[in-house]
């Protein structure tokens, strides 16, 4: 019933941005969140950040917290995460996913429908 592609990943250097994107489509009306998660090689699926699509409200994990700053136009239909001073431990496979309900949340178990991911690699 939701539909999400995510975009903007590639190979940047230690310092650099990135934004990522995340594109909806499909019964967005149901969507009660977006977040964004991410999972190294060998690594758990790591939460990243969340926003929720009718009041902008976010969370971040520490990691991404100061860093990283998520946020949606919902005329388009699609979540972005802006993230600056990219660093080694940053470089995963990165993977929106939405939420039909409360509350906003860091577990992947909870998310109902999942992207294909964007690889992220950062470089020295």
């Amino acid at each position: 019933q939701v539909q999400l592609v995510e975009s903007g990943g590639g190979l940047v250097q230690a310092g650099d941005s990135l934004k990522l994107s995340c594109a909806a489509s499909g019964r967005t009306d149901r969507i009660y969140a977006v977040s964004w998660f991410r999972q190294a090689p060998g690594k758990e699926r790591e939460f990243v950040a969340t926003i929720s699509r009718s009041s902008g409200s976010t969370a971040y994990s520490e990691p991404a917290r100061g860093r990283f700053t998520i946020s949606r136009d919902n005329a388009k239909n699609t979540v972005y995460l802006q993230m600056n001073n990219l660093k080694l431990e940053d470089t995963a496979v990165y993977f929106c996913a939405s939420k039909d309900r409360p509350p906003l949340s860091g577990r992947p178990a909870s998310m109902e429908y999942w992207g294909q991911g964007t690889q992220v690699t950062v470089s020295l």
